[in-house]
């Protein structure tokens, strides 16, 4: 990575689906190249040809991920990411007329870059380990989403003509449920397998519990009682038995990423330090690792990865008006981690637990407490991955001691409390 300095030449990149536009001016903000090319191989080809006439040339993108940064990446290209509101913003203070087209959107980009990059971050070239496990894990939450999806049409399926089975089953994230819809796609081939399958199938999936087992039987024999009409039946069995088959593909599909999430991630030297997380878990800590990264001097200090989670709020200020709010310009993948992980925290933690509850009583919402223990922990975090030393309860107890925490004190009333 070459220093600021270095650089004689600033060009603005602006992608797009099949084409990018680039414009590169010089140190006077002189227009030296102005070009666009298709997003194919020779494309790129001309695109290194056009620019190894600048060899010190600095490059600003509207995007920090995505094809054309690993295009850009692979060329070992000096990249300058920026955030779509600042591009707007610049754009903005080039043309006030409101003009806007590719080129200018890059000619804006590159005269920014060269007034006002010397303050900007430059992409660093990302460890593949992480750049992988972060693909891995957001495609697994997308996958999940997928999940929740096709488990709602079942269920919608099945309201209209199979009320049974949704009697029968109360959780259809359970394998078990959509195994149950493939085997009896209808109240009648249900009533037709008889008791003895019925039965089996209980006991295959190990369902024969004495609290469900006879209701469950009970269920099945009356299927036909309360059903849909035979061509709604018709029709809609074939949609649950196609979600059924393909949330139990999904299903498949997920475990196999979870064992390749959990082989990069146990790779990474910076694995312990987010194991060692209460709450955090064989799932949400290779989230966090990936999200965060290892690229330590990116943030300097705990508010720069809070900001980054989204759980830092944002305030305006002008004369007497004062307002506080949500952070929306964020990583959201990791603000949504953050929050799943402060919930899950509250069961395993004393303080978490106590800090939440303490937030609540004041009339905090549910997601306005959890947002707030985020940033509690987000400051652990930053301490830990910044001097490598996994997560220790005790001694986090004697800081809050030590700076006499009023968490610490209402964790000790709540002890010295006696039960009732």
């Amino acid at each position: 990575m070459k220093e600021w300095n270095q650089f004689t030449h600033f060009a603005g990149f602006d992608w797009a689906h099949d084409h990018h536009d680039v414009v590169i001016v010089d140190a006077s903000g002189k227009t030296v190249a102005d070009f666009r090319f298709e997003h194919t191989a020779k494309g790129w080809a001309d695109f290194l040809q056009q620019i190894s006439a600048f060899p010190d040339l600095a490059l600003a993108v509207e995007t920090k991920s995505g094809v054309a940064i690993e295009r850009l990446m692979e060329l070992q290209c000096s990249i300058f990411p920026v955030h779509p509101q600042s591009a707007k913003a610049y754009r903005q203070r080039k043309v006030p007329s409101g003009n806007k087209t590719d080129r200018v959107d890059a000619w804006s980009l590159a005269d920014a870059l060269r007034l006002d990059g010397a303050q900007w971050k430059q992409l660093a070239p990302q460890d593949p380990r992480i750049k992988e496990l972060r693909l891995l894990c957001r495609d697994e939450v997308a996958l999940i989403r997928d999940r929740t999806a096709f488990i709602s049409q079942l269920r919608q399926a099945l309201y209209e003509y199979y009320p049974a089975a949704l009697e029968a089953f109360d959780d259809w994230t359970c394998p078990f449920a959509w195994t149950f819809v493939v085997a009896f796609p209808t109240p009648e081939a249900l009533l037709k397998a008889g008791k003895r399958k019925w039965e089996k199938f209980l006991h295959l999936h190990k369902l024969a519990r004495p609290e469900t087992y006879q209701r469950r039987l009970e269920i099945f024999a009356n299927a036909t009682q309360f059903a849909g009409s035979t061509p709604v039946a018709n029709a809609k069995s074939r949609l649950a038995v196609t979600r059924a088959k393909q949330l139990q593909l999904l299903e498949k599909q997920l475990g196999e990423y979870r064992t390749e999430i959990q082989r990069l991630f146990a790779q990474h030297p910076d694995a312990p330090l987010f194991e060692s997380l209460p709450g955090a878990g064989d799932k949400i800590a290779p989230r966090l690792l990936a999200e965060i990264g290892d690229q330590r001097a990116l943030f300097p200090d705990p508010q720069a990865l809070q900001c980054l989670a989204g759980t830092a709020p944002v305030s305006f200020q002008s004369g007497q008006i004062h307002r506080v709010h949500l952070r929306r310009q964020c990583n959201k993948f990791l603000r949504h981690t953050v929050h799943l992980w402060a919930n899950l925290s509250r069961e395993c933690c004393p303080w978490a637990a106590t800090y939440y509850t303490a937030l609540r009583a004041k009339g905090k919402s549910h997601a306005g407490a959890l947002r707030a223990l985020g940033q509690r922990w987000l400051k652990i975090v930053w301490k830990m991955w910044q001097t490598r030393t996994v997560y220790d309860a005790d001694l986090h107890g004697r800081n809050q001691l030590k700076h006499g925490s009023w968490v610490l004190q209402l964790v000790t009333k709540a002890d010295a409390a006696p039960k009732k």
